[in-house]
């Protein structure tokens, strides 16, 4: 059974950083591509950073220069570094795969943007 576990959630103010973890099991986690969505209060799900098993990297363009993703495989660990965070960035944060041609989803973790 593929299972994702999140953490790394929190309060944080305007211009503040948080690191998201999100660990897997049930997989050989080196050769898939995982990926960092998140869902605002009353909108969809949007993708926020992907990287491939050859560690290639994209982002949403609302990302960029602020968020870095990163794996480390022999922790079987996917990473978000989220830095200069700004209200819009409040959502709740999960992390995927997609495991014989079906989405795996983590049980989310909450980001919260405020002063």
């Amino acid at each position: 059974q593929v299972q994702l576990v999140e953490s790394g959630g929190g309060l944080v103010q305007p211009g503040g950083s948080l690191r998201l973890s999100c660990t897997a099991s049930g997989i050989i986690f080196v050769w898939y591509t995982m990926a960092w969505y998140r869902q605002a209060p009353g909108k969809q799900r949007e993708l926020v950073a992907a990287i491939t098993s050859g560690s290639s990297t994209t982002y949403t363009d609302s990302v960029k220069g602020r968020f870095t993703i990163s794996r480390d495989n022999a922790k079987s660990t996917v990473y978000l570094q989220m830095n200069s965070l700004k209200p819009e960035d409040t959502a709740v944060y999960y992390c995927n795969t997609k495991w014989r041609s079906s989405d795996v989803w983590g049980q989310g973790t909450q980001v919260a943007v405020s002063s």
